[in-house]
């Protein structure tokens, strides 16, 4: 045995179950011990020690010779969500603002130094995106998490700014410097935007939903191709959006 594993058995137990779990990506529908003991890294005699516990409790279940994530995680994702009610509340007038818009409609929150999103409603006439539910984007580089970041807590955005600002798109901004002073633009206007900073044709527009203190408890967005939308005209939509959603949540 280790000698880590002979002082904390159970985090080096948690740690392993934790590294088979997100060793899943997105389109991936079934795993087997092979490959995931290549991606963790873990003894295939570990693996398959394991996976028989997580199958067990309904965390992953048997596909022929491999697994696949089971349905009792998508019960403890629900429980997940920010917000008693959040995505409920917020759909139909994120739809609303797709059939306004026919682009692309997105809810997402803040966690850590990345945004999550918890609700896509995608339209015809946008982009194809890489945002998935419950997938994840470097705040800096994303509309709804400037926006969310202009209405939080100042340790927040130096958490962003500590942990580097990687390009991700052709117009990332990479500089806190630059990043504080747009941030300060969206706390004035309550709208932020991402001009291909995202990915190279895309454009965005996000705005705030704030709790009673004025901090973000998510962000609205919409997304389409930079040669088709224009900014500047969606934005009003989406300001109005997250204000009523704002005003709606208790």
């Amino acid at each position: 045995m280790y000698a880590a594993e002979r002082d904390d058995p159970g985090g080096v137990t948690a740690a392993r179950l934790t590294a088979l779990l997100t060793a899943f990506a997105p389109g991936d529908e079934r795993l087997g011990a092979s490959e995931l003991a290549r991606r963790t890294g873990l003894p295939k005699s570990s693996v398959h020690r394991l996976l028989g516990h997580l199958v067990t409790h309904g965390l992953l279940e048997r596909d022929g010779g491999a697994v696949r994530l089971g349905l009792k995680l998508f019960e403890i994702g629900q429980l997940a969500v920010r917000g008693p009610g959040l995505v409920d509340a917020a759909r139909p007038y994120l739809a609303d603002l797709r059939e306004a818009t026919r682009n692309t409609v997105h809810l997402a929150v803040l966690e850590g130094t990345e945004v999550v999103y918890l609700d896509i409603v995608r339209g015809p006439d946008a982009p194809a995106l890489p945002s998935r539910i419950g997938g994840r984007f470097p705040a800096h580089a994303t509309a709804v998490g400037k926006a969310i970041l202009a209405h939080s807590p100042g340790s927040q955005l130096e958490a962003v700014i500590s942990a580097g600002l990687p390009r991700v798109g052709p117009r990332t901004l990479t500089a806190p410097g630059l990043l504080r002073r747009q941030l300060t633009r969206v706390c004035e206007e309550g709208v932020a935007y991402d001009r291909e900073e995202s990915g190279a044709g895309v454009v965005c527009v996000a705005s705030p939903v704030l709790d009673g203190s004025g901090r973000a408890r998510a962000a609205v967005s919409i997304s389409g191709w930079s040669n088709r939308m224009r900014a500047e005209r969606v934005a009003p939509a989406v300001r109005t959006t997250a204000l009523t959603l704002s005003r709606t949540l208790p």
